[in-house]
């Protein structure tokens, strides 16, 4: 059975697991969110492989972009990957990736921009799903209200990442 390599890295927004596979980013995670063990498990059989704690170029490179962006010298990321999902997941994944920096979407314009406007709860649970956070930015998406909504690294945290991004939201999400 294959490796992937695992790291855990603490940040000023929360501690990741950052985990790499055939020279990709398979995972950049929370390590304590709801869910771990559900998204491990499917990562892990995916790929068809068991996490081993050791270091990779892929990794090394993840976290020296995820530094420059919570410098805010970094507004994009240059990491190769690979989702670990069904196809649907995938496509809201790939979705996401294209919301600009700075930018927020609500789940209907997710919704409406995957051209499936009645899938509405399976793109919200795919977006939670998401196992490459902030790199795969579905801290981007807020409710239709405009109040911050469900995050895997939890709202402060969401709070701080549009913080980053934006002049907006520094000064009106305190």
């Amino acid at each position: 059975m294959e490796n992937i390599e695992i790291q855990y890295y603490k940040t000023t927004l929360g501690e990741l697991i950052i985990g790499s596979f055939n020279d990709k980013l398979c995972l950049c995670d929370w390590k304590y969110r709801k869910g771990r063990d559900s998204v491990d498990h499917r990562i892990k059989n995916f790929l068809k492989a068991n996490y081993l704690e050791q270091s990779s170029p892929v990794i090394e490179k993840t976290i020296f972009q995820l530094e420059e962006y919570i410098n805010k010298k970094r507004e994009s990321f240059s990491i190769p990957l690979i989702l670990c999902g069904s196809e649907f997941q995938k496509s809201v994944w790939k979705e996401l990736a294209h919301i600009p920096y700075g930018k927020t979407y609500t789940y209907l314009q997710l919704s409406k921009n995957l051209k499936n406007i009645k899938a509405i709860r399976a793109i919200a649970s795919a977006n939670g799903a998401n196992a490459i956070s902030i790199i795969i930015p579905c801290h981007r998406i807020i409710g239709s209200n405009g109040d911050l909504v469900g995050y895997a690294g939890g709202l402060a945290t969401k709070r701080k990442l549009l913080q980053i991004e934006s002049s907006y939201f520094q000064e009106s999400l305190f």
